[in-house]
C-alpha cells in the first residue's frame, strides 16, 4: 500500500478524470482517495452527477494549483429533448410539461440557438449549487421552497446543431449539440430557455464535458482505467507537477539563483509578463507560480519550496 503514496510523490499534480455518470464531483474525489492512498486530493469545479466527461482532480501539491488554474473555458457535447420541460432543467427531474414539438423547423431551431450564442443574461437551474442566503439553491428546491436566481452574464462562443432527430413516440425532437462556453455558464439552462423560445419546452438528456480550460478528454481516464493502473503498477498522475504548469501557464526562465531565491520566500524582477505565470529552471522545474505588481515579481504559489521536491 505504501508505494502506492510514494508512486504519486510528494509533490503530485493533475489526475484528469473521465467520470461516469451516477457519480457526484465527491464521490470522485472519494474514490480517487482511496486509488491514490492519500487524503489530499481536491477537485477543480464540479460535474452534475448525470453529466460525464473531463474532471480535473489536485493531487498532493498539486490542490494547491487548483485556484490558480484558469479554468474559464469549458467545452461540452450534449443532447437537448425539445417538448418536455422538467423541473431541474434535466433528464433526472419531474416533468412538468409535454407539448408536440415535431412541427419545429430547423430554421426556427437555428434562430433560437443564436439568439442564446455570444454574451447572454443567462438565469441559472434553480436545482445549481448557487448559494441563496447561505444555502445552496438546490437543498432549498428540494425541501419544497421556490428559489428564483438571478441572471448572470456568461459567453456562449459556439452553440451548434450537429443532428437532430424526430421522435414519433412523443413528439420529441432530439438535438445533439456542441457549446463552448465560459465557467458558470449551464447548459441546461440553454436547453430550457431554447425549448421556452420556441414554445414547446425543452430539457437535457445527456451532458458530457469534452474540456475544461487546457484539460481534454486526451488527457482523461476513467476511475476503472485509474484503478486499472494501480494495480498494473502503471503511473497514476495524468500530469505531474511540472507538466501540469507547462500546460496551463506562461512561462519564464530563471537560472539557479533566482530559483533559489524563490525556493527561499524571495522575488524577482519583473519582466513585463501579464497575470499569474510559471517559472522553470535551468533543469526544466517548476519552482513558482508568479504575479507582477509594480517593481516585483512575487509568488503566489512555492511549487519547489526549499526542502521539498530536490
Amino acid at each position: 500500500m505504501a508505494a502506492r503514496v510514494s508512486r504519486v510523490g510528494e509533490l503530485g499534480g493533475l489526475v484528469i478524470v473521465d467520470k461516469d455518470s451516477g457519480l457526484t464531483s465527491h464521490d470522485v474525489v472519494a474514490r480517487s482517495r482511496k486509488l491514490l492512498q492519500t487524503k489530499r486530493v481536491g477537485h477543480a469545479g464540479t460535474l452534475d452527477p448525470m453529466a460525464t466527461g473531463v474532471l480535473v482532480l489536485g493531487v498532493e501539491r498539486g490542490t494547491k494549483l487548483l485556484g490558480q488554474l484558469l479554468l474559464t473555458t469549458k467545452a461540452y457535447t450534449a443532447t437537448i429533448r425539445l417538448g418536455q420541460a422538467t423541473n431541474t432543467d434535466d433528464a433526472e427531474g419531474e416533468v412538468t410539461a409535454t407539448t408536440p414539438a415535431l412541427h419545429v423547423t430547423d430554421d426556427e431551431i437555428a434562430a433560437g440557438v443564436a439568439a442564446l450564442t455570444g454574451d447572454i443574461d443567462q438565469v441559472p437551474a434553480t436545482v445549481s449549487a448557487i448559494k441563496v442566503d447561505g444555502e445552496r439553491a438546490y437543498a432549498r428546491v428540494r425541501a419544497g421552497e421556490e428559489v428564483q436566481l438571478a441572471a448572470r452574464r456568461v459567453t456562449v462562443s459556439r452553440f451548434d446543431i450537429l443532428a437532430r432527430r424526430d421522435i414519433a413516440d412523443g413528439e420529441f425532437v432530439d438535438l445533439d449539440v456542441a457549446v463552448e462556453c465560459t465557467s458558470g455558464t449551464y447548459i441546461r439552462a440553454l436547453a430550457r430557455d431554447l425549448g421556452a423560445a420556441l414554445t414547446v419546452g425543452g430539457h437535457l438528456t445527456a451532458l458530457r464535458r469534452t474540456r475544461v480550460g487546457p484539460f481534454t478528454l486526451e488527457h482523461a481516464r476513467t476511475l476503472e482505467q485509474l484503478a486499472t493502473a494501480v494495480d498494473a503498477e502503471q503511473p497514476l498522475l495524468s500530469l505531474d507537477i511540472d507538466a501540469a504548469v507547462r500546460t496551463a501557464f506562461p512561462l519564464r526562465d530563471i537560472d539557479e539563483s533566482q530559483a533559489t531565491d524563490l525556493r527561499t520566500g524571495r522575488w524577482l524582477e519583473p519582466v513585463g509578463i501579464k497575470g499569474v505565470y510559471a517559472a522553470i529552471d535551468p533543469r526544466g522545474r517548476a519552482i513558482a507560480l508568479l504575479e507582477e505588481s509594480g517593481k516585483r515579481a512575487g509568488s503566489v504559489m512555492v511549487v519547489r519550496p526549499r526542502g521539498i521536491g530536490d
